[in-house]
């Protein structure tokens, strides 16, 4: 029965690691549904290569905490088969076999629970969350939820057309904090990037955007080309914002 309990608790410990793991990447801007996907793909080594893994490949912060993960998920595993080959090795009697399967198996019920437990989320996050901003230099925020990115808002990369009706326009002309929509940075053809850009600003074509706003207006916005009905299009969202 000590090996049940042995692997009962490795169990515990690695949902609570995989939590600290997901929580701990949100940290470096990632939102939770990626980072919740990687942080139990690096615990487990099955995953997919997509554009997330990339994006974390090439982030210090970010493949430090997957690296660890990857440590602690190999070392995890390796103690699960173990204890599995003591815990039901070398008994043949059935009736002990039915009961260390029934333990195994309640006890795993009853952790699956707890994990989907919203009020157990809750108290865990809130504590993972406050040791990491007191033992570690990560900046634990998460952005989607600081930005309200899972609801109305987006931020979103809008490169820019010749015919778009942003082209060769200043900032200061086109009024999108009329409109919801916030520009964040410029980058420029040449790769150059300009951080939180004034009214003075012109926009070129071949210019990459960085938007904060109103998911449906810049969804518009991307689509909306130079001309009168582009203008009609602005004037139309400006008394729709509060």
């Amino acid at each position: 029965m000590i090996a049940i309990a042995t692997l009962l608790v490795v169990v515990t410990l690695t949902l609570i690691i995989n939590r600290v793991g997901t929580i701990a990447l949100t940290s470096t801007g990632l939102s939770i549904e990626v980072a919740h996907f990687q942080a139990r793909s690096a615990l487990t080594g099955v995953g997919f290569t997509t554009s997330e893994s990339e994006s974390i490949v090439g982030h210090p912060a970010r493949r430090r905490i997957v690296e660890s993960l990857m440590l602690v998920g190999n070392a995890g595993f390796v103690t699960i088969v173990g204890t599995l080959v003591v815990g039901f090795a070398g008994s043949g009697d059935n009736t002990a076999i039915a009961i260390r399967v029934a333990t195994l198996g309640g006890g795993l019920l009853v952790i699956l629970l707890m994990a989907r437990s919203k009020t157990v989320d809750r108290y865990l996050t809130r504590w993972i969350t406050n040791s990491l901003r007191r033992f570690t230099d990560l900046d634990v925020r998460d952005y989607v939820q600081l930005l309200d990115l899972a609801a109305n808002y987006s931020v979103v990369e809008l490169e820019v057309e010749a015919d778009s009706w942003i082209a060769e326009h200043r900032l200061a002309d086109m009024h999108l904090p009329d409109e919801g929509v916030l520009v964040l940075g410029v980058r420029r053809r040449d790769g150059r990037f300009i951080g939180a850009p004034r009214g003075h600003t012109l926009i070129r074509q071949d210019d990459t955007m960085v938007l904060y706003g109103y998911a449906d207006v810049i969804r518009e916005l991307a689509e909306r080309k130079v001309g009168v009905e582009g203008d009609r299009a602005h004037e139309n969202h400006v008394p729709e914002i509060d």
